[in-house]
């Protein structure tokens, strides 16, 4: 049977998704369909609105038979690491297909660029200089691929989208990857139309009337408000008390010690950020490393796929799961054990810190996979 993979934050899942999981189920009626989810932080930065135990009850419930979610170092690093670690989970679950939505919506556009930049010594330089100009690194990638190619990608899904299809390409993978456009502007604040982004949403939490015609009924039950800034108390301490930030991942340059500067005088983290942030450092990389020194997640972290771990499944994913044993040599884990625990070690700190907010049950680290009704 045909598999079919998705990779998706759903933070929250509303009604864009909706229209990107109907999309795959006409092209693919009888497939089974797998999610390599994000957990409760993501890749960003961001604190998820609906955490990962609602969101694979979603999933379930929209027709998804596997559930697995992306390990939180994995998950929260930068987006070649993150597609990487999102690639090989779909290449031990020997998934067919993996569908993406993108901007420029070209797959033979992203090979091509994959192809081009892939040991080019030319655009390797270009980004160096760039880098030394002081663009950030996303922009300085963009400016060394349009300097080479005349190729212009720059927009979030479509950066996303190139890792995907680098990655796929790089494992020599079987994965045949298929893009579905992306119809709304990630960066629009527009909350008028049904389909909307999910920072739209995010944004607008303190007034439901205003988002309910974007998101199933199911994730508005679901969804709290909270967000980063509401971590602030405990990042301030962490960057006030720890004497090696430069130790934490994304924490480069000596951008710690203008961390240490205008924490003193930050009000919160959006305050934080903005007096951080640079040319070379965007707002979501500044994000992002405040969300690891939150966690203590250092540099020399584990890059691998050590586990599999399945958040939910149905009577055909467990099908999959069964065959899949056979074939692989790490563990699929459905089911807590004793043994799993140093696995699981910095996934279980991201929850527990995600707990110290979240209206979240830190005993749901440990219970089994949910069975599809």
């Amino acid at each position: 049977m045909i598999k079919v993979g998705v990779i998706a934050e759903y933070n929250p899942f509303h009604n864009g998704h909706l229209y990107h999981l109907n999309q795959i189920k006409r092209k693919f009626p009888n497939c089974i369909l797998i999610l390599i989810l994000i957990g409760n932080f993501t890749q960003r930065g961001d604190v998820s609105v609906i955490n990962k135990w609602d969101k694979t009850k979603i999933a379930l419930s929209y027709g998804y038979d596997l559930v697995v979610e992306l390990p939180f170092n994995l998950a929260t690093s930068s987006a070649n690491i993150y597609a990487k670690g999102a690639i090989d989970l779909l290449n031990y679950l020997d998934c067919n297909y993996l569908i993406f939505g993108s901007e420029t919506n070209n797959v033979d556009l992203f090979k091509k660029i994959a192809n081009i930049t892939e040991n080019n010594q030319s655009y390797n330089d270009k980004i160096k200089s760039y880098l030394k100009k002081g663009f950030k690194y996303p922009k300085a990638c963009s400016l060394a691929l349009e300097d080479i190619s005349n190729i212009i990608i720059d927009k979030p899904n479509d950066v996303l989208a190139l890792e995907y299809v680098r990655n796929i390409i790089n494992t020599k993978s079987k994965i045949i990857p298929i893009s579905i456009k992306r119809e709304n502007n990630y960066h629009s604040q527009d909350t008028n139309n049904s389909i909307v982004s999910a920072t739209a949403i995010r944004k607008n939490l303190d007034d439901i009337e205003k988002i309910k015609n974007t998101l199933p009924e199911v994730s508005l039950e679901k969804i709290k408000k909270i967000s980063l800034n509401d971590y602030f108390k405990y990042i301030k301490y962490e960057i006030i008390s720890n004497d090696n930030l430069n130790k934490i991942l994304d924490v480069d340059e000596g951008i710690e010690n203008k961390l240490k500067k205008e924490i003193e005088k930050a009000n919160d983290v959006d305050d934080l950020i903005m007096k951080v942030k640079s040319k070379r450092y965007s707002y979501n990389k500044v994000k992002r490393m405040i969300l690891h020194i939150l966690t203590k997640t250092e540099k020399n972290y584990d890059k691998e796929i050590k586990y599999i771990r399945v958040l939910g499944l149905s009577d055909k994913g467990k099908i999959v799961l069964k065959e899949i044993k056979k074939k692989i040599d790490i563990p699929v884990i459905t089911k807590f054990k004793k043994e799993y625990e140093s696995l699981f070690k910095d996934d279980f700190k991201a929850a527990k810190i995600y707990s110290l907010i979240a209206d979240y049950d830190i005993k749901n680290e440990f219970k089994s996979s949910i069975k599809k009704d």
